[in-house]
């Protein structure tokens, strides 16, 4: 492995694979190898990837638990110029992972952190999901408990960015049916399971058909998954949604469904991709 060199006192926040180990930096490698110590959210984890790539950097624990009690020994090693790598179970570090305390004693501190970028299962699925993706809005983990999960998913009904949330095997069915009720059946979403992992999947449909998809197999409601949901409309757009289903309705009683979608395209000025789906779901209606 080339000899890196690295600055003393320095934190390096290193992005690890989120299932392919073949997805890391040669630049990540080389930091991880290089530093006085790795702190890691579950070492056991950890050391599978370090051993991976014989690096034999001693590893600290760092996680929920013992994020407050870790930094002062953090600090401590910066300021005396020994350099520290942060990594995460898997991905980009403090993305719905533990860190924000020790970065923003590090900025008080006047120390340095110097970000080593690679995999992000966010930024996976979004670059695949076909939703737009020039804003777009990150949720983390939505609450396990479904009445604060329904009243965050509330509070977003009206977001016109693209939605993005993390979600566990055991919520994931639940997480899909409060957003086919609170976000509307025919909204667009994409659902991402363990990406770049042996039992990868990505399938898009409506929120309704997303629900019904995961719940025809159980296997599809294990591993970790990325949720992607098309934004609301406009508000000037919100505001002729009635006129716009009166629309389509008529159409759709003379016309087949794309073609209905082609015209009304032509009169309203929406998106093909706003008004697909609702064609969609006012056929089953007709």
């Amino acid at each position: 492995m080339i000899a890196l060199s690295i600055k003393p006192g320095i934190l390096y926040v290193v992005a690890t694979p989120i299932g392919n180990l073949d997805d890391i930096s040669q630049r990540a490698l080389r930091v991880l190898q290089n530093v006085y110590v790795i702190a890691a959210e579950d070492t056991r984890h950890s050391r599978k990837l370090l051993q991976h790539y014989g690096i034999h950097t001693p590893l600290l624990s760092f996680h929920d638990h013992n994020e407050r009690a870790r930094i002062s020994q953090i600090l401590e090693y910066l300021q005396s110029g020994k350099s520290v790598a942060l990594i995460s179970d898997a991905g980009t570090p403090l993305l719905s992972d533990p860190g924000f305390l020790l970065l923003r004693s590090l900025r008080e501190k006047r120390l340095q952190a110097v970000p080593i970028p690679g995999p992000s299962s966010l930024l996976a699925a979004l670059s695949v999901a076909g939703l737009p993706t020039d804003r777009f809005v990150f949720e983390g983990f939505l609450p396990a408990k479904a009445n604060a999960r329904q009243h965050r998913l509330e509070a977003l009904v009206r977001e016109e960015r693209t939605l993005a949330f993390f979600e566990s095997s055991h919520r994931v069915a639940a997480s899909l049916d409060d957003m086919r009720k609170i976000l509307g059946a025919e909204r667009r979403a994409v659902l991402a399971r363990e990406l770049t992992k042996l039992f990868e999947e990505i399938h898009g449909d409506t929120l309704a058909e997303l629900g019904n998809w995961i719940g025809a197999d159980e296997n599809r409601c294990k591993g970790e998954f990325v949720i992607l949901v098309e934004g609301a409309l406009a508000a000037n757009q919100e505001f002729c949604h009635v006129e716009v289903q009166r629309l389509l309705t008529a159409l759709l009683e003379e016309l087949p469904i794309k073609r209905a979608v082609i015209v009304a395209v032509k009169v309203t000025g929406l998106r093909r991709n706003v008004l697909y789906p609702l064609a969609l779901g006012l056929a089953k209606q007709i």
